[in-house]
């Protein structure tokens, strides 16, 4: 068995994470093969040299990189990519370049990894860690030997807890070629936690980079039910110095009856332990079912958008924003410490902007007003004129939550 790890993954977004993770093989005496499913760019080049570039995926995926660019199409880019990596997968293996695969990513990183991973014979170690293993894993392993490692913060951002697992996935996947060994842990930092979805991301890494730099480590949870209920779990736990609760989507499935609910007990655990929360309505435009046959029959004719091949986004209606709003109110008004809740009035995430397929002024008011009356007196509630992805507001996100934790 050749010791060479294929690292596939979008090096875009999750290039410090995919840099940690090749240094961690590479430190255990195993080669690495890097293959980049990156689409939309990012000022921060990948922190290691890319052996198969975006462009030629997008190539073996019968599409052009400056084409996805451009149209800016996320469901497009993935279908392109997801064949590129797919074909390139067979053909790296066919040639005897690598012996074994690791994978990180969240929902659109673990549909196109694991589709390239199944199309490798059983007994080559694949090893996959996402922020959707610990829900239902069937769509991503189907019938082949994928290990699923749930990640429990999502993958953006270096800290002690995404250190740990990811040494630990490192080790696995050296573990399946050749011995290994672990560094020393870094110094912890005072912790802080996030939420973020796919289309809250550019907010979410704008306030984390101005948080890390004041010096705090910030795990941030991918908002698909199990991603919210272990950042309650680990709240309770008494992990955090404060939470930045950007993408509050998951009372979206609670209320109207999506496949990633977290549960009633959402945004709960900061409020009992008093510990400063900062909180926004980061994707509660949506909805989330699977694969686009699983949407229930009732609700076919609705604003639907196929985000990838495995997850289908339905608009939320005015009558559901109230209900959401109502709900998500009543939470933050029993919190016994500091709340901030902040509204972007131009838009709660990518789709949900002039010329997308959510935007809804009116089901957005909705929103916004029933979140104003039922938050409570004690719950600051401060509104910007900007899209919840303006770097303006993703300061101002993290300056407030700064402010509440220096007072």
């Amino acid at each position: 068995m050749t010791a060479v790890v294929l690292l596939p993954g979008t090096f875009d977004s999750k290039g410090a994470e995919y840099g940690f993770v090749r240094e961690e093989i590479l430190a255990r005496g195993a080669g690495v093969l890097t293959l980049d499913l990156g689409v939309l760019g990012s000022d921060l080049p990948p922190p290691f040299p890319v052996d198969l570039p975006a462009e030629q995926v997008a190539r073996a995926g019968g599409g052009a990189l400056d084409e996805l660019r451009a149209r800016r199409d996320r469901g497009t880019a993935v279908e392109v990519m997801l064949a590129g990596a797919r074909a390139l997968t067979r053909e790296l293996y066919a040639q005897g370049r690598f012996g074994g695969v690791l994978g990180l990513g969240g929902g659109g990183g673990t549909t196109m990894i694991t589709a390239a991973m199944r199309e490798l014979p059983v007994g080559v170690p694949k090893v996959m860690v996402s922020t959707m293993a610990s829900g239902n894993t069937a769509p991503y392993v189907d019938v082949k030997d994928i290990t699923m490692m749930y990640s429990v913060v999502d993958i953006a951002g270096l800290n002690p807890l995404s250190r740990a697992i990811l040494r630990n996935a490192a080790g696995a996947i050296c573990g399946m070629l050749a011995p290994g060994r672990r560094p020393e842990e870094q110094a912890a930092r005072p912790l802080l936690a996030a939420t973020m979805f796919g289309v809250t991301t550019p907010c979410v890494t704008a306030a984390r980079r101005r948080l890390e730099a004041a010096g705090y480590d910030v795990l941030v949870f991918h908002a698909t039910g199990s991603g919210g209920r272990a950042m309650e779990g680990l709240i309770a736990d008494g992990y955090f110095a404060g939470v930045l609760d950007v993408t509050t989507t998951e009372w979206c499935d609670e209320v109207v009856g999506g496949v990633l609910s977290a549960g009633p007990e959402r945004l709960s655990a900061a409020g009992r332990r008093g510990i400063p929360q900062v909180v926004s309505a980061g994707a509660l435009d949506m909805v989330n079912f699977g694969a686009a046959d699983s949407v229930p029959a009732p609700l076919r004719e609705r604003t639907l958008y196929r985000h990838n091949p495995t997850v289908t986004l339905m608009r939320t209606s005015a009558g559901e924003c109230r209900e959401i709003g109502r709900r998500i109110g009543q939470q933050l008004r029993r919190a016994r410490g500091p709340v901030t809740l902040m509204l972007p009035l131009r838009g709660v995430s990518m789709l949900d902007a002039p010329g997308q397929p959510f935007h809804d002024p009116e089901a957005d008011q909705a929103l916004f007003d029933a979140l104003r009356e039922h938050a409570g007196p004690a719950v600051q509630v401060r509104e910007f004129d900007q899209h919840i992805n303006d770097e303006a507001f993703a300061h101002a996100l993290a300056d407030e939550l700064l402010r509440q934790l220096r007072s």
